[in-house]
């Protein structure tokens, strides 16, 4: 493929038009304390405190990176594009404390992704010259320092530690195909193919610990966790509680499971040193156990807000207690006895008639009576990171209900709906649509979650349904697809395309657009995934996200408002060429490389949703 510049020149560094400061990045607690602090390192001068700060404290390797490298030769690829390893010659002559640690240059972080996504790109043929692939680094290198893209999280973190330094570890269970002979493997490297992709749609069948069972599950979302992904699955096909088991008992109910996974997902922080695990769950709006599911979280809040209203409260009446035994002047144990100290006595009522238990009550009375003058008994808070918040169930996930058409006409018609067995199909439960609607609705009021899914939409915009139906989405939703697949994303800041008249950059955009559709197309290509089916499965499809962000700013700075018909106008505008462009590109590398493996029976459905896309545009119906 021919790559034009526009950026970057031939005869200069990809980086000669940019300039670079020096900055400092520390988190510290909020005694003052220092957590985190990187002194001395490079940015763009044009990057924030903020943008510095995150690439510092989210992105940058922060171990392991040798202070000495050396090209190792490979015949078939440019020199230029040789992957680095560790100098051992020239590690020995430095101190060993010095010998390897943190990046501290940003362009070590756009070298390592834009090089080993140009190297993979040089070893698939996706230029038709090494002056392409070239360009196509350069280019790269440019619009990640310029802010113009960014990918998701964990190309940041996992792209190119293998190629730029050498870093590596054994396999931790994951799959890749062979690019070149179509062979699934398993790896016996940790980052030779990196994990790129953020958004993950995982199966799980009713089973409890063989191959793709529940347990299995939470093992492959580990794998996800800890290099910095998020996954989203359909529990719809669990027994709800009750159905029977073929050992003869009867099922605990998809809701026991839910909490399981809610936990483990909970003790694994995304990448390892930012979020919380990224996960959605999605429910079946006929599943025997929807109703408990809609209201998981609701139950779950009540109990956060019980537990920080009680804990005030218990504290301030035992507070309270302690200080009318401690401050009494009476002879001997008077001062501990309720009928002889009146403070006591009015504190101990005022305490009961505040529900707080009695042995809370007596056991403050007996450790000051031995000699002890205060109590630190714990206040919890409602900030989501907080010890109340730890305690319950239903937060390391976003919930929706997977609603079909059949069931809101149910809704609109005040009809009924029924409950079914997962087993056999038996309804369980009929009650009326309505109703559940409105638990629902409450739901959602009440703890934010869940949200909707509209099944019978969703699939009439799918472009594969010969390989099955979408079933769940990624936990932000933009992703949806096939079970068993994975996408990786980029996200264009609409800001930079903004000329000074404040007209629009178009061209710059569909460069950038063009480039970065290559880009995730490659990032396929060199991936590994966390199981075999995901591996298959996301090499057959190829499964790419773009986007933009920033139209809020972009739209501020022309003077235009958020919510109004010219905002919405631009959005679609801007939209649609992203998506035209990247559906060209897909073409483009189609035509070079052949299609996905799995085009010739969904071709008629791929026409159809372009015809879904023409249709909405010009106010059509779908079809």
């Amino acid at each position: 493929m021919k790559i034009e510049r526009r950026f970057t020149s031939a005869d200069q560094d990809r980086y000669a038009s940019l300039e670079f400061r020096s900055a400092t990045s520390e988190i510290r607690n909020p005694d003052g304390s220092v957590v985190f602090k990187l002194e001395n390192i490079a940015i763009p001068a044009s990057w924030s405190q903020v943008a510095a700060d995150i690439i510092a404290q989210k992105y940058f390797r922060k171990a392991g990176v040798p202070r000495a490298l050396k090209k190792v030769e490979e015949n078939a690829v440019p020199s230029w594009l040789w992957r680095s390893v560790s100098d051992e010659a020239a590690l020995a002559k430095l101190p060993e404390a010095e010998r390897f640690g943190s990046e501290m240059d940003s362009r070590q972080v756009f070298d390592r992704l834009a090089g080993t996504w140009t190297y993979w790109g040089w070893k698939g043929g996706y230029f038709d010259s090494e002056q392409d692939a070239r360009t196509f680094f350069d280019e790269l290198c440019y619009m990640l320092a310029t802010q113009r893209v960014a990918p998701n999280s964990p190309q940041w973190f996992n792209t190119g530690l293998h190629w730029a330094y050498g870093i590596d570890g054994p396999g931790q269970g994951h799959f890749y195909v062979d690019p070149f002979t179509h062979k699934l493997v398993q790896s016996k490297s940790s980052y030779e193919h990196p994990q790129p992709h953020a958004c993950f749609i995982q199966s799980v069948n009713d089973d409890l610990v063989n191959d793709n069972g529940i347990m299995d599950l939470w093992v492959r979302e580990a794998r996800l966790f800890k290099y910095g992904s998020g996954t989203g699955t359909n529990f719809s096909k669990l027994r709800g509680g009750g159905e029977k088991l073929s050992g003869g008992g009867r099922s605990s109910g998809l809701m026991s499971f839910l909490k399981i996974g809610d936990r483990a997902a909970g003790a694994i922080k995304s990448g390892g040193t930012t979020r919380r695990a990224a996960k959605m769950v999605v429910i079946d709006i006929d599943h025997p156990d929807v109703e408990e599911y809609i209201n998981w979280k609701v139950k779950e809040e009540q109990k956060v807000a019980a537990l920080v209203t009680g804990s005030k409260t218990v504290s301030k009446h035992l507070k309270a207690i302690m200080k009318a035994c401690v401050n009494c002047e009476g002879n001997g144990d008077d001062c501990f006895d309720v009928q002889m100290n009146p403070a006591l006595k009015r504190e101990v009522r005022a305490a009961k008639k505040a529900l707080v238990p009695e042995n809370y009550i007596y056991r403050v009375i007996q450790f000051a009576k031995q000699g002890y003058t205060d109590l630190q008994f714990p206040i919890y808070d409602t900030d989501w990171d907080s010890e109340a918040y730890l305690t319950v169930s239903g937060q390391n996930s976003n919930n929706s209900v997977r609603v079909t058409d059949d069931f809101l006409k149910a809704v609109e018609t005040d009809g009924d709906w029924n409950l079914t067995a997962r087993k056999d199909g038996k309804v369980t439960k009929t009650l009326k649509a309505r109703d559940l609607w409105e638990q629902v609705g409450y739901a959602a009021w009440a703890s934010a979650d869940p949200g909707i899914q509209y099944h019978t939409t969703i699939n009439e915009w799918h472009t594969s349904p010969a390989a099955g139906p979408i079933n769940a989405s990624n936990p932000c939703s933009e992703y949806m697809f096939l079970d068993d697949t994975a996408c990786n994303l980029a996200s264009v800041n609409l800001l930079p395309y903004r000329n000074a008249d404040g007209s629009f950059n178009t061209s710059a955009y569909e460069h950038t657009v063009r480039l970065w559709t290559i880009v995730l197309e490659i990032s396929v290509m060199m991936a590994q995934f966390p199981s075999r089916s995901i591996a298959e499965r996301s090499f057959e499809y190829r499964t790419l996200g773009i986007g933009y962000a920033n139209i809020g700013g972009f739209l501020m700075t022309s003077g235009i408002p958020y919510d109004s018909k010219e905002g919405r106008a631009i959005a679609g505008a801007v939209t649609a060429i992203l998506t035209g462009v990247a559906y060209a590109t897909s073409a483009e590398m189609a035509k070079e490389l052949g299609p996905f493996k799995d085009y010739k029976r969904n071709a008629p459905h791929m026409l159809r949703v372009i015809r879904n896309h023409r249709n909405a545009a010009h106010g059509n119906a779908s079809g």
